[in-house]
């Protein structure tokens, strides 16, 4: 019996189109903070530094569009959370064996509960007579805050810490895009110094929007196929 040489097949990765999905993830997200900003209309939504007084004018004054930001944002958890499985699932296809695959399901999906449990305390907060009892207002304000804040900006540096080290050290993505996660994961993972020190507030969005970006760049960049060894014998 005479072995010949082996073969390779070229196989490609079953899963939705990673890029896509974090591009649809980031239109429904900033699409969802258009009608509570500037662009959608004035009074915008108030920061966490501001009275309760300001705060109770603008839920009273644009709940329409406080339920239509919860209903965006609750909508793009879900491409969230397919971008972080199907991610988890690649880079095990490309033969990844670390624990940063799973710390990196942990945070996708830790992002994507906490987004759906803002948004949905945002919606409470859009009905009738809530903004008229500031006590529950503001409580209910700082809840959501504490979940669509470092409650995001947190869980979302795992994410791109376990994609970026585990898929950096194969080198399945470009260094620019390796190099950007890690310092994204590093001040993800300090913006938690948000609930004891308001100054460490910037973290967030330093977090949240560069982050964008690489969930976009990192998604139409990792590998999709991988080669094979088909031995056959005759």
């Amino acid at each position: 019996m005479n072995s010949s040489p082996d073969t390779k097949t070229l196989m490609r990765h079953a899963g939705p189109p990673l890029g896509i999905v974090a591009t649809i993830f980031v239109l429904l997200f900033c699409a969802g903070l258009y009608p509570v900003t500037a662009f959608g209309g004035s009074p915008v939504f108030p920061g966490p530094g501001e009275s309760i007084d300001v705060i109770s004018a603008f839920f009273r004054a644009r709940p329409s569009a406080v339920l239509l930001c919860a209903a965006l944002q609750f909508g793009a958890a879900i491409p969230l959370g397919i971008f972080t499985a199907t991610a988890a699932s690649r880079l095990r296809f490309l033969g990844i064996r670390a624990a940063g695959i799973d710390i990196a399901l942990f945070g996708g999906f830790a992002t994507a509960i906490d987004m759906m449990a803002a948004s949905s305390v945002l919606w409470t907060m859009s009905y009738p007579g809530i903004a008229q009892e500031p006590t529950l207002l503001q409580a209910l304000y700082r809840l959501t805050f504490a979940l669509g804040g470092p409650g995001f900006s947190v869980p979302l540096g795992l994410l791109i810490a376990g994609v970026s080290i585990t898929a950096g050290f194969s080198k399945l993505l470009p260094k620019w895009i390796v190099i950007l996660g890690i310092v994204l994961a590093a001040i993800g993972e300090l913006s938690w110094l948000d609930i004891l020190f308001p100054q460490a507030l910037p973290l967030i969005p330093l977090t949240r929007f560069p982050g964008f970006v690489w969930l976009i760049a990192a998604g139409f960049s990792l590998p999709k196929t991988i080669e094979r060894a088909n031995a056959e014998q005759k």
